[in-house]
């Protein structure tokens, strides 16, 4: 393939297909995206740029899989330098700071056990301190579609080295909307999931309490693959925690703030016609809609850097900060600081965390299978204007963003037209951290062009076609499949639920009239069989699988096992693995075992 023939911005499918038809390697598109790196080298995106001698080991991995096993084979991406890769430096923007890590970050880990290959270490503001993308010893990293502007922070390399194609997806981190800030300016899909429901073991922290690994990408289809391939809990990581996907479906109600919003920089009254024409995009989606008073979520805002959170900050890196002031940018330095002031005391911060519960209450029944919508920024600046302006400019543009991890809430950042000619506008979904399905239902329609009303009537997750040349699914169907062996966590066939898009929903227990039998197989595989007497509880753990899929699926599956109606012990019955009666004379019976797990 001719480099012109690549697109300028990438995607996982794209790549797949590329792959699959021999037309491409995954050789080739690393040489072609440090091909492209170089190129933009003046737009300062990375720390460690694209190295083929640091990719090769990762494409050597690969190069002995079974690619239709591993759902991100070949699939490129970048990681910002405060997200530890093994064989890459962490630096955190600070080159004094720079460790060698002895392992990848759990994140990390689990995206490479995926099949996919990181590329290079990103820049970012300093320490993770700042949403404006200028604060690096490394230089300002330049926005992709106007260098002049702001690319926003702190995940500004990530972000840029997605919109020029340099990465299919990359690691961000957001503790006040770094993970969200810099898609908007960007034109990119900035996904930042439920506090916890990511591992951050291996991110060096800003607010531990607080802080998300979050994904850019050019399409919400891959933003959310990459989620099904990192989500869950990490035992080793003490803020890791279990927040299951449900399968996505639409909001009862849209919310919008019932008050005008403010705008500000040079774009202001562009920033505002955009944020109407956004809106009135989204009410023509068929979902209902309220304007709610969004008073508690601008103080909850102003908690993050005016109340005692900034002195975690100071708990995480002020005894770097004050054995290296010489090596710490002098706002980054100040910011830090600030969190060692006198103001910040043990009751100030159990008044804050008070108020910020007494809200925490309040958003969870306004936000009740409702989804929230605003501005991802109100503006944007040149570099320029905001160097003369570093503090003020850099608060202006967490305005809409800073309450998100306060308030414990999930969040998809999505473009929504220009401000101006190649200045991105972009919203933000807002939902409680259970409801991310509301978000990738509502995103979904959103970029589908349908309503709510033509998808209910289709019935079916049809492809349907955006103007140009991307593709989104609007709702997916979801079937739940239960699994009982080999295809559970953990065990040799898993990727084969991932590679058929499948993702753990919950664990489960069949009704007590099962049992199960290992059977005479190399390797060993377990049966499950119904009795019409006797038997007990098998546990079991339930996967969505789209529904597109289960043809495909259930064709690999060996006799005598199969996919059949499984009752669960609630009474409700669904698609599982069973195995058929005559396989019981020659297998072992272990029901007393409670599970394969435990066989």
């Amino acid at each position: 393939m001719e480099m012109a023939e690549f697109p300028l911005k990438l995607s996982a499918g794209w790549l797949r297909d590329q792959y699959r038809s021999g037309v491409l390697t995954p050789e080739a598109v690393i040489r072609e995206i440090i091909r492209r790196s170089q190129q933009d080298q003046e737009l300062n995106i990375w720390i460690e740029p694209p190295d083929y001698g640091r990719i090769q080991p990762y494409l050597e991995a690969i190069s002995h899989l079974d690619r239709e096993n591993y759902p991100l084979w070949g699939i490129p991406f970048a990681v910002k330098d405060n997200i530890d890769v093994l064989g890459f430096p962490t630096t955190a923007a600070c080159p004094d700071f720079s460790y060698i890590p002895d392992r990848h970050s759990s994140v990390v880990e689990r995206l490479v056990g995926a099949g996919a290959v990181p590329v290079g270490k990103s820049n970012l503001d300093q320490f993770a301190t700042g949403l404006v993308g200028t604060r690096s010893p490394h230089g300002a990293v330049h926005n992709a579609l106007r260098p002049e502007y702001i690319s926003g922070g702190s995940s500004s390399g990530s972000a840029v080295a997605v919109a020029r194609g340099q990465a299919v997806f990359s690691l961000g981190t957001d503790t006040a909307g770094s993970g969200r800030v810099p898609a908007a300016l960007n034109g990119l899909v900035g996904y930042k999931p439920s506090l916890g429901a990511w591992p951050t073991l291996g991110v060096v922290p800003a607010c531990a309490s607080l802080d998300c690994v979050t994904v850019f990408a050019n399409e919400l289809e891959d933003a959310l693959l990459v989620d099904r391939q990192v989500r869950g809990r990490d035992a080793s990581d003490p803020w890791s925690r279990s927040i299951p996907r449900e399968a996505d479906r639409l909001p009862a109600r849209l919310l919008f703030p019932a008050d005008p919003l403010g705008f500000y920089g040079p774009h202001e009254e562009d920033y505002r016609r955009a944020w109407q024409a956004a809106g009135d995009s989204l009410k023509g989606l068929g979902i209902p809609v309220e304007y709610v008073d969004c008073t508690m979520f601008f103080e909850a805002a102003s908690i993050l850097y005016d109340g005692p959170w900034v002195a975690e900050r100071w708990a995480a890196l002020g005894e770097y900060v004050e054995n290296n002031r010489a090596s710490v940018l002098p706002v980054t330095e100040r910011i830090l600081s600030s969190g060692n002031g006198e103001q910040h005391t043990a009751s100030g911060l159990f008044q804050a965390m008070h108020r910020l519960q007494r809200y925490k209450g309040e958003c969870r029944e306004l936000l009740r299978d409702a989804v929230l919508v605003m501005p991802t920024c109100g503006g944007t600046w040149t570099r320029e204007q905001v160097e003369l302006n570093p503090v003020g400019a850099n608060s202006d543009m967490g305005r809409y963003t800073n309450h998100c991890n306060l308030l414990d809430l999930s969040a998809v950042a999505i473009p929504a037209g220009e401000a101006a000619q190649d200045l991105p506008f972009g919203v933000t979904l807002f939902a409680l951290a259970d409801n991310e399905h509301l978000l990738a239902g509502t995103a979904s329609l959103y970029f589908s062009g349908a309503s709510a009303e033509e998808v209910e009537a289709e019935e079916t997750a049809g492809i349907v076609e955006k103007a140009g040349s991307v593709t989104f699914c609007p709702v997916q169907q979801w079937t739940t499949i239960a699994v009982c062996g080999l295809h559970m966590k953990g065990f040799p066939l898993e990727k084969q639920m991932a590679s058929h898009g499948a993702y753990f929903w919950r664990e489960a227990r069949t009704a007590p009239c099962y049992e199960m039998i290992r059977l005479q197989s190399v390797p060993a595989k377990p049966g499950l069989i119904k009795k019409a007497q006797g038997g007990g509880s098998i546990q079991l753990e339930l996967w969505k699988m789209p529904e597109q899929s289960v043809g495909a699926f259930a064709a690999l599956i060996p006799a005598p096992l199969g996919l059949g109606k499984v009752e669960l012990e609630d009474g409700c019955e669904v698609m599982g693995f069973i195995c058929e009666g005559y396989a019981e004379a020659e297998g072992e019976n272990i029901t007393a075992c409670g599970g394969w797990r435990y066989a």
